[in-house]
C-alpha cells in the first residue's frame, strides 16, 4: 500500500508526502491498523498488522508491484486526475489506479482465481467504470494461452484479442495484439512497446479503439498437423478425445480428414466460460473469420488480419 490515513483521518500518499516512521497510520478500506515500512529492496510502504479484516488488500504487495503503481501514477500525473489506491466503497474494492474518476488500472502480478477476476471486472461494469489489467512478470504471455490469461484478454476491431503487460525491469508498457491459437495450443501474435514516461499514456491505451493502418501476419502453418492428431488420440489426450467424440457425433472421423479439413490453422482464441473483460459480441467476428478462410482457394498459407478486415472481405 502506498496510501494510508494519518491520525487525523487524512489520506496519505508516499509518493508525494512525507511522513514519520512513529505516526500511527489506518487503511482506507477497512480501517484496520497499517505500519510504515522502509527496508533496502522495496520502497516505502504501508503493510497491513493483520490481513484478516480487510477486504480490500489481500495479501501484501512485491516490491514489482509497488514500483509499477509507483511508476504509472508518476506518468499519469502529467496528463490526467489520478488518485493511487482509490477507494470505491460502491464496489466494495480498491483501484490500484483510478485515471480522470472512471477508468480504473489494475496491476496484477500474481495469478488470482477466474472466479475472483470475474467478480472484479463485472463489479467495475456494474457501476460504469473501465477497467484494464496490466500484467506482471508471473502473468506474461509464454507460448500458449493459460484459462487464467483467457479472461485478462480485451478486443477491438482493429487489433483483434488483446492483453497489456509490464516490464519493470525494462521500464516498458508492452501490448500483445492479434492474439490467436494453433491447433497445438500455441500462442501467435504482434507486439508493440512503450517506454515508460514516453508519450500520453492514456493515448496509448487508447489505441486498440483508434483509426490506423491494419496491422497483419503470416501464419506458420504446420504440414504434418494430421500425424499430430493422430498422435493426440493415440495417447486420448482428452481436448483431442472430445473433439473426435464431436466429430463422431456429425458421422465424421479426425483421422479421416485431409489436411485442408483443418484450415485454417491459425484461430481465435475460444473460451467455454466467455472473456471476462469483453463486452461486445466477438460471434459476428468469429463468424465473419472462418467463412473468409473457407472461401480461399490456397490452403497452404494463411495471412491473419484484424477483425475489421473479415468484414469487408466475405466475397459470395
Amino acid at each position: 500500500m502506498l496510501t494510508a490515513l494519518n491520525q487525523d483521518s487524512q489520506l496519505i500518499n508516499l509518493l508525494t508526502q512525507e511522513v514519520k516512521k512513529s505516526d500511527t497510520f489506518n487503511c482506507p478500506g477497512c480501517g484496520g491498523q497499517v505500519r510504515l515500512k522502509a527496508g533496502k529492496i522495496m520502497r516505502r510502504h504501508f503493510a497491513h498488522v493483520s490481513l484478516k479484516a480487510c477486504h480490500y488488500f489481500h495479501e501484501n504487495e512485491s516490491a514489482q508491484h509497488l514500483e509499477l503503481k509507483s511508476s504509472l501514477y508518476s506518468w499519469l500525473q502529467k496528463e490526467s486526475q489520478v488518485e493511487m489506491e482509490a477507494h470505491l466503497p460502491e464496489l466494495n474494492q480498491i483501484a490500484d489506479l483510478l485515471v480522470d474518476g472512471k477508468l480504473a488500472l489494475e496491476v496484477q502480478c500474481s495469478p488470482l482465481s477466474i472466479t475472483r477476476l470475474q467478480e472484479r471486472t463485472q463489479s467495475y461494469h456494474a457501476k460504469d467504470y473501465q477497467v484494464i489489467w496490466l500484467l506482471g512478470r508471473d502473468l506474461w504471455l509464454k507460448d500458449r494461452l493459460t484459462s487464467l490469461q483467457k479472461q485478462f484478454l480485451r478486443f477491438s476491431q482493429n487489433m483483434g484479442f488483446h492483453l497489456w503487460e509490464l516490464n519493470l525491469e525494462r521500464k516498458l508498457l508492452r501490448l500483445h495484439y492479434l492474439i490467436h491459437e494453433d491447433w497445438h495450443g500455441r500462442v501467435h501474435y504482434l507486439t508493440k512497446s512503450f517506454p515508460f514516461f514516453k508519450g500520453s499514456l492514456v493515448a496509448i491505451f487508447r489505441q486498440p479503439y483508434a483509426k490506423q493502418s491494419l496491422s497483419f501476419f503470416k501464419g506458420q502453418l504446420d504440414q504434418n498437423l494430421k500425424m499430430y492428431i493422430a498422435k493426440q488420440l493415440y495417447y486420448q489426450t482428452p481436448l483431442w478425445m472430445e473433439k473426435q467424440r464431436q466429430a463422431y457425433e456429425k458421422g465424421e472421423n479426425l483421422l479421416t480428414k485431409s489436411l485442408d479439413d483443418f484450415y485454417p490453422q491459425i484461430r481465435p482464441p475460444q473460451s467455454n466460460i466467455g472473456f471476462a473483460q469483453i463486452r461486445e459480441d466477438v460471434e459476428l467476428y468469429q463468424k465473419n473469420f472462418f467463412h473468409y478462410y473457407e472461401k480461399q482457394n490456397n490452403k497452404q498459407e494463411q495471412m491473419v488480419y484484424p477483425p475489421v478486415f473479415y468484414y469487408g472481405n466475405l466475397g459470395d
